[in-house]
């Protein structure tokens, strides 16, 4: 609290001197790992728009429901039919829902740097002893938490219904855990290339135009040019145009490593070793996405 110790100026002088003096703080030091910490906790919080307005709450919430739902109506599909398997594998609930991810990692990316950016308060950030590798790594790792959430509980909500329908336990508990592997990757991968493209503007609006132009565009690039490439016989090529969208990556790990059907034309996914090429994008974007926020922000904190 400043306390302000007026200087007595002479009779007739209205020079006035003030001395504005601060108590110091006697409390615990709690560093850099509490700072980051707590960075982490209110940008996943702030993904969900928990602590905010009202407003702020329904289009994360709304996209979170809208993910559960179709995974409800299968398991009460199958429980009502007694099917002998879920009408969509663990693996592929994420790529059909490709659209509903895009639109939230879309929302959320701008909402979780770009305010920062807009009101200038990254040097204020910085002006603590937290660096830019903690304000980085707090925000990738609460984007990715949040996007695991949102494709994670529909999962789980798949998995819970097919024990209750009675379906082979093995079976759907290999599957689920494959399931948790592809989101966790798709999390991972999005929520960098999401925060990457919001760093560039403090403008939230440009920022979700740019997210869902990258995602969208690249996809249906991808997609019709591998539509081409199989129609001309050249099937070979279909797996190397898929390495150019996030969504076909993730399809194209998931087929050649956890035993998942492929959306690739034709339903040629990748080979064993192309699909090492793919895990290899997979983390070489992941690492260039980290690395290039590292180098936003300490550009931003100058």
């Amino acid at each position: 609290m400043a306390v302000e110790h007026p200087v007595t100026a002479p009779p007739g002088d209205q020079t006035r001197i003030h001395n504005i003096g601060y108590r110091s703080y006697d409390g615990p030091r709690l560093g850099r790992a509490y700072a980051r910490r707590s960075l982490y906790s209110q940008s996943l919080r702030g993904s969900y728009g928990l602590g905010r307005s009202v407003k702020s709450k329904v289009l994360p919430m709304l996209l979170f429901v809208v993910m559960c739902v179709p995974a409800a109506i299968m398991v009460a599909v199958a429980v009502a039919t007694k099917a002998k398997e879920l009408p969509v594998d663990y693996t592929r609930y994420a790529i059909v829902m490709q659209a509903v991810i895009s639109l939230y990692i879309a929302s959320q990316a701008p909402q979780s740097v770009s305010r920062d950016l807009r009101f200038k308060t990254v040097p204020l950030y910085f002006s603590r002893p937290i660096e830019t590798a903690d304000y980085v790594r707090a925000k990738f790792a609460a984007l990715a938490s949040a996007l695991f959430v949102l494709t994670a509980a529909p999962l789980l909500v798949l998995y819970v219904g097919a024990l209750l329908a009675k379906l082979d336990f093995a079976d759907q508990t290999e599957g689920f855990a494959q399931g948790l592997v592809s989101v966790a990757l798709l999390s991972l991968l999005f929520a960098g290339i999401g925060l990457v493209i919001a760093s560039v503007t403090p403008r939230r609006g440009f920022g979700i135009a740019a997210v869902i132009a990258v995602l969208t565009i690249s996809y249906g690039a991808v997609s019709t040019l591998q539509a081409i490439a199989d129609a001309q016989n050249s099937t070979s090529a279909v797996p190397w145009i898929g390495l150019f969208s996030p969504v076909t990556l993730i399809d194209g790990v998931q087929s050649a490593f956890l035993g998942a059907s492929s959306a690739f034309p034709g339903g040629i996914g990748p080979s064993k070793g192309e699909g090492a090429v793919y895990v290899l994008a997979v983390l070489g974007l992941i690492a260039a996405s980290y690395g290039l926020l590292i180098r936003r922000y300490r550009k931003v904190g100058l």
